[in-house]
């Protein structure tokens, strides 16, 4: 559906987008996550024919953004950080007046708007004034007028941001089920907790670099492999200490009460075996799992320009 290669951009000597390569299946909800001036606002205005790259490619289900052509901007919903003001235009207004633009009028436009009001939880908010509806209901009115053509892709910059908690979780539940309806979206955001509950996929660009893109399960999986193990026992402490103790693939050992925390570099065969070990021993073993990991921390980690090179020789050679 989208394909990014070699996408580059400079303000004088600022190089915002350095070779950045992104490439996003049908159907996917990819979150693109970066600290401030990453690059983040650039690639979407590129993505959206509202900034011209300086080098690389942007491709949209086969159409090359570059042309600028009609059809592009057909298959493309945009939802900006940042709702317009609409002085004295009541909702069914605004959304006529965004469904004139792509030709649609009529029963059809208001057939059309009606269904997306009501997908957004708007429905009863038709005749009030734009600039009377609150911050969040303003982001989904966005979201209804980004929807009004059909759009394959919708791409959405930091649509959560200044949003109290419970908007933020209706407005996550809406793009869920937009796609389970089979769009594909393309979301930055800050709100990394979130991300991780409802992406698919998950990109982390800095300095106009991708450093660590791929599905949310396997990036969530190396999180969690390379945390601490937790294992709890009932008794026999020595004896489970001595066979940690024993084992090549753990680093370091920590005793609190009845949990012992182990750094252990083993898969999950290891894991298995060392485990079985224990049980083995006659070491009464109540819970034995990983320190969940977050997305939260791998992404400080990946950020983290004292420990890039160690952390992305790392990912690399993880397949992600």
């Amino acid at each position: 559906m989208l394909e990014i290669k070699d996408l580059r951009k400079s303000f004088g000597k600022f190089h915002a987008l350095n070779g950045l390569d992104i490439h996003i299946s049908q159907g996917a909800l990819y979150g693109f996550v970066g600290p401030n001036g990453a690059g983040k606002t650039t690639t979407i205005k590129i993505m959206t024919g509202l900034l011209v790259a300086d080098g690389g490619k942007v491709i949209i289900d086969g159409t090359d953004v570059s042309g600028g052509s009609h059809e592009l901007k057909l298959k493309i919903g945009y939802v900006p950080d940042f709702f317009g003001v609409y002085d004295n235009l009541k909702v069914y207004e605004y959304m006529e007046f965004f469904a004139s633009c792509y030709g649609i009028s009529g029963l059809k436009a208001r057939t059309r708007y009606m269904t997306l009001l009501e997908q957004v939880g708007l429905e009863d908010k038709v005749n009030f004034y734009v600039d009377s509806l609150s911050r969040g209901m303003k982001q989904r009115l966005c979201l209804a007028r980004a929807l009004i053509h059909d759009p394959l892709l919708l791409v959405l910059d930091e649509p959560a941001s200044g949003l109290d908690p419970r908007t933020r979780f209706e407005f996550k539940e809406i793009l869920k089920e937009l796609r389970e309806q089979g769009k594909t979206i393309f979301i930055s955001s800050h709100v990394l907790s979130e991300l991780s509950e409802m992406c698919t996929d998950i990109g982390i660009i800095d300095q106009g670099k991708m450093v660590l893109s791929g599905s949310m399960d396997a990036i969530l999986r190396r999180v969690n492999a390379s945390n601490p193990l937790i294992i709890s026992i009932l008794g026999n402490k020595e004896r489970a200490l001595t066979i940690l103790k024993s084992r090549p693939c753990v680093q370091t050992i920590a005793v609190k009460e009845g949990d012992i925390r182990v750094n252990f570099i083993g898969d999950d065969q290891e894991e298995a075996l060392l485990l079985q070990s224990l049980v083995d021993a006659e070491v009464p073993v109540h819970g034995f799992y990983r320190e969940p990991g977050s997305l939260e921390s791998l992404f400080m980690q990946i950020t983290d320009h004292d420990k890039e090179k160690a952390v992305l020789v790392h990912e690399n050679e993880s397949g992600l």
